[in-house]
């Protein structure tokens, strides 16, 4: 007899009703997202002018508005509510907490629901983990750029200060010039310290605060020198421009350091991104090959031995390419 040639089973992949339900969640996720950042202007007809009743919400909008106020409660038991909103404020996010909160939850749903449906309860808090961490880095990410531009205008801004102080205008004058003519995120800084000063701060402590906010070493140089220059007088537009011209020289050995290194921390990135893309491309490609490693013990611990040294082989990667000076 002819031996029957032997089949194997082919990995099935996800069945279309589960692609279906990861597409509807994502496109609700989306939708919740933008009804967030950009809410529907109402508009007003001779119906609401005349004093009759306006159109009911829709679901959508009832949804959003009950899971923002939800969070609203939530950051005001757990008191997070102010640090969160000087980290949007620092990214240049002009979002309240709850929102912010509301964006960052939906997307974590959605994959939530997406890893718990492919490969079960661990995937999924672990999807959800990775979309709060990347919210997190995205702020960040937006932070740090916000503060690079704050520190790359700073040379410019005491130049227009300076001039101001020579024209004649008085300090404050002088400062709220840059808020008003300075390209942002200047002008939004020099903006709130003019009106903490006009609510009753001290202009000291609020160019200090305004130097810790943006971490800039530079900026709290310019907040000393004004300081000084209260106390003791003299020429505070020759002394803005002294500093002013340290910090540019500064700034041109900076960006050197920064074309230099370019190469190191481009290897950083790919080398920190490598390990995830694999894997994504390894689920795609063979599930089931991918799977033993959240299917079984050895496998868990593997990817928690895989952590561990991604995370201290990017601190170490990240150590070597960065610079201080």
């Amino acid at each position: 007899m002819t031996p029957m040639p032997l089949q194997v089973p082919l990995s099935a992949g996800p069945e279309p009703a589960v692609l279906v339900l990861g597409l509807v969640l994502c496109y609700a996720a989306a939708a919740a997202v933008l009804l967030v950042l950009f809410p529907p202007r109402p508009k007003v007809t001779l119906e609401l002018q005349s004093g009759a009743e306006a159109e009911p919400k829709s679901r959508l909008t009832g949804i959003t508005s009950v899971a923002t106020h939800l969070a609203e409660t939530i950051l005001r038991q757990l008191k997070g509510a102010p640090a969160l909103s000087s980290a949007l404020e620092i990214a240049g996010l002009k979002l309240r907490p709850a929102d912010f909160i509301v964006i960052v939850a939906a997307p974590a749903v959605v994959l939530a629901l997406v890893g718990v449906t492919l490969g079960g309860p661990l995937v999924g808090l672990l999807f959800a983990i990775l979309a709060a961490v990347a919210a997190k880095l995205v702020l960040g990410v937006l932070a740090s750029r916000r503060r690079a531009a704050f520190n790359d205008q700073l040379d410019d801004s005491l130049q227009l200060m300076a001039s101001g102080l020579r024209a004649g205008h008085s300090l404050l004058r002088a400062v709220d010039a840059l808020a008003t003519e300075a390209d942002a995120p200047t002008s939004e800084e020099f903006a709130r310290i003019i009106n903490e000063t006009r609510l009753g701060r001290d202009l000291g402590e609020a160019l200090d605060a305004a130097a810790a906010r943006m971490q800039s070493e530079d900026f709290l140089w310019v907040a000393q020198a004004i300081a000084i220059h209260r106390e003791v007088g003299g020429n505070l537009a020759e002394v803005l421009d002294q500093v002013g011209q340290t910090i540019r020289e500064r700034n041109q050995i900076r960006r050197q350091i920064k074309a230099l290194s370019a190469e190191g921390r481009m290897s950083a990135v790919v080398l920190g991104g490598l390990p995830f893309g694999m894997g994504a491309v390894l689920f795609v490609i063979s599930p089931s090959y991918i799977s033993k490693l959240v299917e079984t013990p050895i496998g868990l611990v593997l990817l928690a031995i895989g952590a561990v040294l991604l995370v201290i082989g990017s601190l170490w990667l990240r150590k070597v390419v960065s610079f201080k000076f």
